[in-house]
């Protein structure tokens, strides 16, 4: 389903690097019912998950690709831009664990910290494709 307008709490570009629009709703469970049409732009959408869940939000990141919205399942750029945000707005706790790629059948954890200014963004990795470059 798409995002009606009402369902939006708030809005922020959030940029790392590469921009997005950043999309807050009420809630993981809004964020993880979306199914999104064809957009030109590059958008994140976070909700919270109830206090006491393993995870604080969950986030999905959708770009325009080939004619037709594609869904990346972990963005560190989108999470480090929607970090920013949301601690600064106090909204997030200096500390958090987002949970991406859940509709895409991935079980991502993206790690958050803010120390003083910074912004720490971690998490694990799974090797796909391994090689080497010979020029």
């Amino acid at each position: 389903m798409p995002i009606a307008p009402g369902e939006i709490v708030d809005a922020q570009w959030a940029d790392n690097g590469p921009g997005w629009v950043a999309v807050l709703l009420d809630s993981a469970e809004a964020v993880l019912a979306l199914r999104p049409g064809v957009t030109p732009l590059d958008i994140g959408v976070v909700g919270a998950y109830p206090p006491g869940s393993p995870q604080a939000f969950e986030v999905r990141a959708f770009f325009p690709k080939d004619g037709t919205t594609a869904e990346d399942p972990v963005t560190g750029s989108l999470n480090a831009g929607i970090a920013q945000w949301l601690i600064g707005a106090g909204i997030a706790p200096l500390s958090y664990v987002a949970s991406r790629g859940t509709v895409l059948g991935r079980a991502g954890r993206v790690y958050v910290e803010r120390q003083g200014n910074a912004i720490w963004i971690g998490g694990a990795v799974t090797t796909c494709i391994a090689g080497t470059v010979t020029l």
